[in-house]
Formats: structure tokens, sequence, C-alpha cells
């Protein structure tokens, strides 16, 4: 293999890498691998539009003072996910505020940032902010083009399926297979008008077999990651007694009922934390079976000052592949470890599947040597471009 096709071949798993990560971690709602600022909050250190690259906050552990975060906030803009820096801490929480603004957000309606709230942190070298320049607006664009074509689609056919993630899986799909068949009549045409060379050639086995690992893990990741998260519960702090579980009277206790449901076919392991001060959860481990739901409680307690707070619990998600002292095990050592582990185990299996069937051997296919052989990249500005 040249240099240059090894090159090409680089530089399609980067923009895969890159733009997939950054459109799904859109959809979900939580950076994944890459992050990206929508507004001027973060400059000079982020202009929107920018990009970062974000580690999760499971592999960092609690954050330190100067360091960029984002967080899912309560107030700011209405609520959602925030990139700003931490300037500040106290024993309620992180004081967080962007780069342009004046005040910190906590000045605001923000309460102080705690732990349970950070999703990810933005990769620093030398203690500076890692920035990737104009990322974001590219995959802002993509976004809104798949939006776009996703709206028409399910409009003309009647088909609300076609919306959200679940669509746009289908939209890429569709698009891979009309490249492919595209192409298939294009190199066909070009072949009965040039002879060409002709060899049989193959595909090493360890390399489908490592193609179809990776997507095992992607999606058994996925299973384990997106369901799971922090959940956050609104309580008020009052002088008076109440029937809803989530009015206490101030200094005392409520308890309420947490459902943990399982929309997969694969039993789970479901591990529940206490996000934050004043709450507390038994029993704190769940096995729950396919297509079904378990019942946790969860005890609430309200702060001495009247008013409206936020508590946290926090869950991580397994699938029950391995014995459950073994993911007990694990997650006492780390909350990703049994995530690791399974996805070892499932890419492992998918490997010796390969071994047993193909043992090795290459998977043969007719190469056509042509200077017009193209990349999946190449494909894409070809078919796009007017």
């Amino acid at each position: 293999m040249d240099a240059r096709r090894i090159a090409w071949g680089t530089l399609e798993v980067v923009v895969i890498l890159v733009v997939g990560s950054l459109v799904v971690g859109q959809l979900l709602g939580t950076p994944i691998l890459f992050g990206f600022v929508e507004t001027g909050s973060m400059s000079p250190t982020m202009e929107p539009g920018d990009g970062f690259v974000a580690i999760p906050s499971a592999l960092t552990g609690s954050p330190e003072q100067g360091e960029v975060v984002t967080f899912q906030a309560e107030e700011l803009d209405g609520g959602g996910l925030t990139t700003h820096r931490i300037v500040g801490e106290t024993e309620r929480g992180y004081i967080t505020r962007g780069d342009a603004n004046p005040f910190s957000d906590q000045d605001g309606a923000e309460p102080p940032v705690k732990d349970a709230q950070i999703v990810s942190h933005a990769l620093q070298i030398g203690g500076q902010t890692v920035v990737i320049p104009h990322l974001g607006t590219v995959v802002m664009g993509l976004q809104n083009a798949f939006g776009s074509v996703q709206s028409r689609l399910a409009t003309l056919t009647g088909m609300r399926g076609l919306l959200g993630t679940q669509g746009l899986a289908y939209l890429l799909l569709g698009l891979s297979g009309a490249l492919y068949v595209v192409d298939l009549f294009i190199d066909d045409g070009r072949s009965r008008n040039r002879s060409r060379r002709r060899e049989d050639n193959g595909i090493s086995s360890t390399t489908v077999m490592a193609v179809l690992a990776a997507l095992l893990v992607v999606t058994a990741t996925a299973a384990m990651v997106v369901p799971a998260g922090t959940q956050s519960i609104g309580i008020v702090s009052a002088e008076f007694d109440s029937e809803r579980p989530t009015v206490i009277p101030t200094g005392e206790s409520k308890t309420m009922d947490y459902r943990v449901p399982n929309a997969g076919l694969v039993p789970v392991h479901v591990y529940l934390e206490s996000g934050s001060d004043g709450l507390a959860v038994k029993p704190d481990h769940q096995y729950v079976g396919g297509r079904s739901s378990a019942m946790a409680t969860l005890t609430l307690t309200a702060p001495p000052e009247t008013g409206y707070y936020r508590q946290y619990v926090t869950e991580h998600r397994y699938l029950a592949l391995l014995p459950a002292s073994v993911i007990d095990g694990l997650y006492r050592l780390h909350p990703w470890g049994p995530i690791v582990a399974i996805d070892a185990l499932l890419a492992g299996a998918i490997g010796i599947l390969g071994m047993g069937v193909q043992g090795g051997r290459r998977i043969r296919m007719r190469r056509r040597e042509s200077r017009h052989s193209r990349s999946l990249v190449q494909r894409l500005l070809a078919y796009l471009t007017p």
C-alpha cells in the first residue's frame, strides 16, 4: 500500500470520527470526544463555532480551578449544556464564568455547579485549552442540512420514524447504499469502454472482523452510556407540609419512588449513586431484565432554608454479559471498568469467531485497478459537488 493511499485512508478515519462524534454528541445531548461552543461567552479562548476535545468527567475526576468544563446548567439560557471555566469553589459547588463575561454564573440565577452536573472537561495542554477553530460551524451546518432532509422526507412519506436519531441512521444508511449503487453503475459503464487489468485480490479477514468488532463495541457502549447519566430532582424546602413528595418541610425528609427502566432486550446491572447532599438511594444496585423495569427509593432531605433546590442521582448501566460479582468488583474500582471489560469481551468474541470461520484467510474479491479509484471522502465530494 503506497503512502498516498495510507494518507487518504487516515483522512477518512479522522473525518468520520470527528464529524460523527460531534453530530451524535449533539443528538444525544452530551459531548462525545469533541464539543463546540455556540456563543461568544468563552471569547477570546473559544469563538462561536470553535471546537474542543471533550474528556468525559468519569475519566478525569473532580475539576480544578481554571479548567474549562461542560456542565448541565439549571438556569443559564433556560437550562442545558454550558461550557464555561471554573473560577472558584464553595461548600455548595463550583463557581463558573465565561471568559468574556464580567460576572460569574452564580452572580445571576445559576446555583453553584456540582460534580454530578459536569459531563466533560476540555482538554488542556500546558495549562492552555486545546481549541479546534471552526469545527463546530461545520458540524452545525451538517446537522441543519440533515435535519432539513429528514423533515422533507418525513413530510413526503408521512413517516415520523425518519425524524430524530433513528431517522438520521436511516438517512445515512440510505445515502451510503445510494453512493455504492451509483458508483457501481459508473464503474460498469466505464468497463464497457475501457479494458482493465483484473486481478484477484483479497481483504484480510482480520480487517473485516475488526470493523465488525468496532461496530459491536460502539453499539454496546452506547447502550450502556446513553440511558445512564445524572438525573435532577427539584424539591421545595417549605414551611408547611404537603402531599407532594418533592415539597418538604425545612430540615425534614420524604421518600419517593424512582423507576429504573430497561428498554433493551439484554438485562442490565444498574448502579445508583447520590450526586448531591440531602439525597440517599436504596437499593444502590438493581438487576433489570430485558424490556422491564425496577423500582428504587429516594430519600430527599430539605435544606434548613426555604426555597427551590435541585438534587441529583447518577446512574451507571452495564450489560449483564459478565458475572455479577465481576461487574461489581470492576465498578468499585472505577465506574468505567465494567464497560471496558464488556467491550473487550465482545471484541474478543468477534475475533475468535472470525478465526474459527475464516482461519485467518483473506476474503477474496475481484478488484479493478484504475486510476479513477476513489476513497469515500473523494466520492462524497464528487457526488455532492455540482
